[in-house]
């Protein structure tokens, strides 16, 4: 026997993420063969403070599954920062009469939406970030397009660096964890990758790049995540935080830049790719993966399972105790061994 028609609301928090609009297409599609109804909460948990909502039927998620970004909008705010807020949101999800309140994004959002269900809030969430350092899933959406674009910058810059004898440091995201640099150092043949997760001195960079020029390999690429440490420190843009206390990171391209071009004597230049890594068109399999993860999302609130998220384990989508997403999912440091001997 059907359950009666319940009405669930959707968001999407913190940075954008090739592949949320297909979420959206998942959620939307999955309500609609079991007879819900999806409002959906325009700029992430802002929306849900403001009660700023629009509604997601067919007709609204019709043609974007191909495009980067969400139609939802999206903010980095903090709804648990006050007691307040906290009512504030209680408040609106009440007056929206939810059944239930998907939340799409990173650790901070989905470390938002257990605190609210203990609160008394049905919640589900859904992993996303393109760093894939959220644990309690073995992929998250989003990963295969930032590494895809990584990667072909990192093509293009092989024939640069090349041509002028350079040494061309490419900084990329990756605040904690390195999967974004080390999966594209890897495949874009990158000579040293740097991680947040492994210290590795300027020497033993520099004594890389010199055996390549005794090699007569006259050009290097390194490979820097945003987050890898120089002296056991983040680099920062000023003190400015977001509001769930995350400091803005950049700039480690450059000191290491800085520091190989000072000890070798080899001219060196920086890339910083940004915010590319996260824009435009999802791959194919981020659509495939956030397609999926909406439709389990219904699937998991349709069944009263709050207080979950959905993850990915090998190829089966599986419910997650919310709890779980807190700790950060990081490359092992046997992992980043391993690599070493595609270095140089």
């Amino acid at each position: 026997m059907r359950s009666k028609m319940k009405r669930f609301g959707v968001l999407t928090g913190g940075g954008d993420c090739p592949g949320l609009n297909a979420v959206l297409v998942g959620v939307v599609r999955k309500a609609i063969s079991l007879k819900h109804r999806i409002v959906g909460i325009r700029r992430g948990w802002a929306g849900m403070l403001e009660k700023d909502v629009m509604p997601l039927d067919r007709d609204a998620v019709s043609g974007i599954l191909h495009r980067g970004g969400t139609i939802l909008r999206t903010s980095r705010t903090n709804p648990c920062k006050s007691q307040e807020d906290i009512r504030k949101v209680k408040k609106s999800y009440k007056e929206l009469r939810l059944d239930g309140l998907i939340c799409v994004g990173g650790d901070d959002t989905l470390g938002a939406a257990y605190t609210l269900f203990e609160k008394g809030l049905k919640t589900i969430g859904v992993p996303k970030t393109i760093d894939n350092d959220l644990s309690g899933t073995d992929r998250t959406f989003g990963f295969d397009t930032a590494v895809n674009i990584a990667t072909e910058a990192i093509d293009r810059l092989h024939t640069t660096a090349e041509s002028h004898d350079r040494v061309l440091v490419v900084e990329l995201m990756g605040r904690h964890a390195g999967w974004i640099a080390l999966h594209a150092g890897l495949a874009g043949g990158a000579d040293v990758i740097l991680i947040p997760e492994v210290k590795i001195t300027m020497k033993e960079v520099c004594d890389i790049i010199k055996k390549r020029h005794k090699r007569g390999r006259d050009f290097s690429i390194i490979a820097v995540a945003e987050g890898a440490k120089i002296g056991g420190k983040f680099v920062t843009k000023g003190v400015r935080k977001d509001e769930f206390g995350n400091v803005y990171l950049g700039g480690m391209g450059r000191i290491v830049a800085e520091e190989i071009e000072k000890r070798t004597g080899f001219e060196t230049r920086t890339v910083v790719l940004g915010h590319l890594q996260r824009g435009g068109t999802p791959t194919a399999y981020d659509r495939f993966l956030g397609l999926w993860f909406g439709a389990r999302a219904v699937e998991l609130a349709d069944q009263g399972e709050f207080g979950k998220m959905v993850g990915l384990r090998g190829t089966k989508f599986v419910a997650v105790d919310l709890r779980r997403v807190r700790k950060l999912r990081t490359v092992a440091p046997k992992e980043y061994d391993a690599a070493r001997i595609f270095f140089g």
